[in-house]
């Protein structure tokens, strides 16, 4: 089976592919640095020809409001160029929780991907993930000095960008679910403990404090990135993936 992987050369993309090219199947990563640009449609129509399957796995280069631009765009070339390609199923990776933080710019432009998805002509798949474990040290840095890390004590359930690529790639070779599903860590973390274990970890002697109004995750409810109900575990807890990264 053909699968076409917009994002393909980045760090879940690349991982997808390989997972979907050892299953036996023709995984083709498609990115700028390969002449497709989603943005643009560039490309679009030679990448997706004879593909049964794409993923769409693109970023906004941005957290901020043009983020809304930037998948409105997107999502309407990549199911255009679909229809017409005749792909009969496709992929995209989201949020879990991503529709109950409407303060959020970027989580509610990955709210409008989703429903353009949903109301497009192509059969789908949504795969919601949580937090990855390499993006913890980026979210501390957002609100560090020399001194101290201020974090929020929202609750997060990270999981490995390794579990992630599995999560996708499996959903990719399935039929198509047309609603979603959620993948977490095993584990449950207030944001500030995640701070205090990664510090530990490499011997950094910063203090973690408490500040439910520093970064990103400070305009989060309750426990909405938490997964719920039916959500797939995944394998690599974070403390584990820490001492292998050492």
């Amino acid at each position: 089976m053909k699968i076409a992987v917009l994002g393909g050369t980045g760090l879940i993309g690349s991982q997808v592919v390989k997972i979907l090219q050892a299953a036996g199947h023709e995984a083709v990563p498609l990115s700028p640095s390969t002449g497709v640009d989603l943005l643009t449609g560039q490309g679009l129509a030679d990448g997706l020809a004879g593909a049964e399957v794409v993923v769409n796995l693109t970023n906004s280069p941005t957290f901020d409001e043009a983020s809304l631009a930037f998948f409105q765009t997107t999502m309407d070339n990549l199911l255009a160029a679909a229809a017409r390609a005749g792909v009969g199923h496709a992929v995209i990776l989201s949020i879990v929780g991503v529709d109950q933080v409407p303060d959020l710019d970027y989580y509610r432009a990955k709210a409008l991907q989703e429903d353009i998805l949903k109301a497009g002509p192509i059969p789908y798949s949504i795969v919601r993930v949580t937090q990855f474990f390499e993006f913890v040290e980026a979210i501390l840095s957002w609100t560090s000095d020399d001194t101290t890390v201020r974090l929020p004590a929202t609750p997060v359930q990270p999981m490995a960008a390794a579990d992630v690529a599995q999560a996708v790639a499996e959903v990719s070779m399935g039929a198509p679910l047309q609603g979603i599903r959620n993948v977490a860590g095993p584990d449950v973390f207030a944001l500030t403990e995640l701070g205090r274990i990664t510090l530990a970890a490499r011997d950094d002697q910063r203090t973690v404090t408490t500040d439910d109004s520093a970064g990103m995750f400070a305009a989060v409810p309750g426990d909405v990135l938490i997964a719920k109900g039916d959500a797939v575990i995944a394998p690599t807890a974070y403390r584990e993936w820490l001492v292998r990264r050492a």
